[in-house]
């Protein structure tokens, strides 16, 4: 019997594709959010002021919840130590510890401050993306572009200090580029199109090669956003979102019966 109470919740609060498990993820993105807004308005000084008192007590009716809720995932889970060790278990625990903490070491009000580490746990809401084609395509497109667009990274930040170092050579510290770092730092502004404007090449080469920059960043903005259209229409494959119960592991096959990563049988609805 309490097996089958524990399988009953572990498919609630890990599964996200029963109609329990979406009422859980929708009431826990709303107490996530509502979470995050009190942090941001305890953090202006005139709302800290006149509601403090009304922050502070909600703040420990937020925190109960997520206790709750973080030891009911401990209790479900086979493995309760993979789930505290994980990431998402981590999380979990930074969101509900700040508080307690501040209960009993003077000066520990600072540490509410990781609070704002709960706006993270949004992340295990947003597995429900899986639901469409587009979700499933767009994970699927920036998983397999990690690698093109770490290279396409590095080659940027080979060509910006080639860039710093070449306008330090011509400007020279007269004009506001006092070293090459700081150069590098106009290089990288004026590459990506932003132009704050506090520096400004003032010979007629500087300016020459701020223009070719200038137009090269346009350029360069559309490479990462090609390699991940060119991924996203290559997507096929498809994602269930049934979560192992021995190990937590999810993305398996829409049809898989069992862990691609350890191998356990997992928790299928008929």
């Amino acid at each position: 019997m309490n097996k089958k109470l524990k399988d009953k919740y572990y498919e609630i609060i890990f599964e996200a594709d029963t109609p329990a498990g979406k009422l859980f993820d929708i009431f826990l993105l709303v107490f996530i959010v509502l979470s995050i807004l009190a942090v941001m308005l305890e953090s202006i000084e005139s709302v800290s002021a006149d509601f403090g008192h009304f922050l502070l007590i909600f703040e420990w009716f937020i925190t109960i919840i997520f206790t709750f809720e973080y030891m009911m995932r401990i209790w479900v889970v086979r493995k309760p130590w993979r789930y505290i060790k994980s990431f998402y278990g981590i999380i979990d625990l930074l969101a509900i510890l700040p508080t307690f903490i501040g209960l009993f070491i003077s000066g520990a009000a600072g540490l509410l401050v990781i609070r704002a580490l709960r706006l993270l746990r949004i992340f295990r809401i947003l597995k429900v993306s899986r639901y469409t084609r587009a979700g499933v395509a767009l994970k699927e497109a920036l998983q397999a572009s990690i690698t093109k667009i770490s290279v396409f990274l590095f080659a940027i930040m080979m060509l910006v200090i080639i860039i710093g170092t070449t306008m330090y050579l011509i400007e020279g510290k007269e004009h506001g580029f006092k070293d090459i770092p700081t150069s590098i730092y106009w290089a990288i502004v004026t590459l990506t199109t932003v132009g704050y404007g506090d520096i400004l090449p003032q010979t007629v080469t500087g300016q020459f090669l701020a223009s070719f920059v200038m137009i090269l960043g346009y350029g360069i903005i559309a490479v990462p956003t090609g390699i991940v259209t060119a991924e996203v229409l290559t997507a096929k494959k498809i994602k269930a979102t049934h979560v192992c119960p021995e190990c937590l592991h999810e993305d398996h096959g829409k049809n898989a019966k069992y862990c691609d990563h350890c191998g356990s049988e997992l928790h299928l609805r008929e």
